[in-house]
């Protein structure tokens, strides 16, 4: 982005007047190949920019890759020296923690548009991966100065992404076609062990249940007990509103008792079979010889 802004005198204090650059988002939360076993768990993405701070990450970041083409004209130029060297690192660290600032805070869109997307026979972790390569090249040429926002701007080229990707994956079915090997499937150890571990789950809040493990009130105890009713199959667990009429309270307020008692229960849970089953299980090493 070559803006006839960068050439007005002071604009370089302007745009970096605020101090130091801003910590990047944190991205523990994007992890879209991975099914938490807590579904209930929050997802903590960063909220998208505001206009004000997103024009103002992208002029910087474009300002700098700007300041970094200077500086290599003026080396290929002068040569290099101790001070060009100071300054074309320090710029290209400012460029660089810019552009991944962008690109965390826009993660989101990537998912967004994937769950969107039906691309047939392609792999969701090929999807995702082309869309974050998608929402990269948008951030290197986005032009803030058009107006537009960069969450429009980039949908548009991470659905390109996809269907640039869904093209390639076509022709590629159509030059090798393969028969059905069983062999080669894609296992199913990660259902099966998910199924293994909800189903230790649910005995282990039984236990925690029938021996108050997470000190549940009485009130707490049968609501747990009427809404979930793992004991006799036949019956339907009872809705808040029929679990209301029974202890004489709201269904919101049912559900209110509901949520306090399986945050109990769902603490007891972690500092003790979660914790332990998070760990992946290894088969035992034979003794040397055998």
């Amino acid at each position: 982005m070559n803006s006839s802004l960068f050439r007005r005198r002071g604009i370089e204090k302007e745009l970096f007047a605020e101090g130091s650059e801003p910590p990047l988002p944190v991205t523990s939360w994007y992890q879209p190949t991975i099914e938490d076993v807590d579904p209930s768990k929050p997802v903590n993405a960063p909220t998208l920019m505001k206009a004000d701070e997103e024009r103002l990450m992208f002029l910087r970041y474009n300002f700098a890759k700007r300041k970094l083409q200077m500086l290599q004209k003026r080396i290929k130029a002068e040569g290099l020296t101790k001070e060009l060297a100071e300054q074309f690192l320090k710029w290209h660290r400012r460029a660089e923690h810019f552009r991944e600032y962008l690109v965390r805070t826009n993660l989101a869109l990537v998912l967004a548009m994937a769950k969107r997307t039906r691309l047939g026979q392609i792999d969701f972790a090929e999807v995702v991966s082309e869309g974050n390569m998608a929402l990269l090249r948008a951030v290197d040429k986005f032009n803030v100065e058009r107006g537009f926002k960069f969450s429009t701007y980039a949908c548009r080229a991470i659905l390109k992404g996809f269907s640039r990707t869904a093209m390639k994956a076509s022709r590629h079915r159509s030059r090798f076609p393969v028969e059905f090997e069983p062999d080669l499937e894609k296992s199913d150890w990660a259902d099966r062990r998910r199924q293994t571990i909800e189903e230790e789950c649910i005995d282990e809040l039984k236990v925690i249940v029938d021996r108050n493990l997470a000190d549940l009130t009485s009130i707490e105890e049968t609501v747990i007990r009427r809404r979930f009713n793992w004991q006799e199959q036949e019956q339907s667990p009872l809705t808040l509103e029929e679990v209301g009429r029974i202890i004489g309270v709201t269904k919101e307020r049912v559900r209110q008792i509901q949520n306090k008692a399986l945050a109990k229960i769902r603490q007891v849970m972690e500092d003790g079979v979660l914790k332990t089953r998070s760990t992946p299980l290894l088969e035992p090493t034979p003794p040397v010889g055998v």
